[in-house]
């Protein structure tokens, strides 16, 4: 294959890594909070810019400083994920639950935006990061068999990073938009939320005993 041709998959290998579980377990507790599709939307391009900021810090690390990924980082990697969703999916269902016992004092129709405006950047652009750092070793180990020189590995991580941020702006919409219909109807807003909240703690219990029990990160 030529390098246009790797840049090209690589591209759209961003866009596809935007629909896996866990990303969207973990932006979906984000976006239903938000008021708008746009909103929605600009905290799964963050997400993407977080992952690809940290995809290529990695990529300096191991392609320039020749510095050693291990199976048990990765691992630990993937750990910090399942604890990061469960402590999400935990926030969201204590902030409904706590919502639920106000619900009489509430606004029929309005979604409350519980963390101030700062949060639609930083909160995805973390996230990401985590996420990134998790995705990691094999995206580098692709780069290392693969790319002729560091400047071509670099360059398909940038246009991966790209495409994942393409992908996830897409997919943050589509997830927000079941909490936007719903927005006139309070209890099925909630419930569509709490699944939300109960996916991401499920998966992400999950992911930790994978890592922690069966790859015994945990003696």
């Amino acid at each position: 294959m030529t390098l246009d041709s790797l840049l090209a998959l690589g591209f759209l290998l961003g866009l596809r890594h935007a629909i896996e579980a866990d990303h969207l377990a973990a932006i979906s507790t984000i976006v239903t909070e938000r008021r708008s599709l746009l909103s929605s939307s600009i905290v799964g391009a963050f997400w993407g810019l977080g992952h690809t900021l940290a995809l290529l810090l990695a990529g300096v690390g191991v392609l320039l400083l020749r510095f050693q990924l291990t199976d048990r980082m990765a691992h630990v990697f993937e750990l910090c994920v399942g604890i990061m969703l469960v402590l999400l999916g935990a926030d969201a269902l204590r902030t409904l639950v706590r919502r639920g016992v106000s619900h009489t004092h509430d606004h029929p129709g309005v979604v409350p935006r519980p963390h101030s405006d700062r949060w639609l950047v930083s909160r995805p652009l973390i996230i990401g990061m985590v996420h990134g750092l998790a995705g990691s070793a094999p995206l580098l180990l692709l780069t290392l068999t693969v790319m002729p020189s560091p400047v071509a590995a670099f360059s398909y991580i940038a246009v991966f990073g790209v495409g994942s941020m393409m992908g996830m702006a897409f997919m943050s919409l589509l997830v927000s938009v079941p909490a936007r219909l719903t927005v006139q109807f309070a209890r099925t807003n909630l419930a569509v939320r709490g699944l939300s909240g109960l996916f991401s703690v499920g998966l992400g219990l999950f992911i930790v005993y994978q890592n922690a029990v069966l790859n015994r990160l945990v003696a």
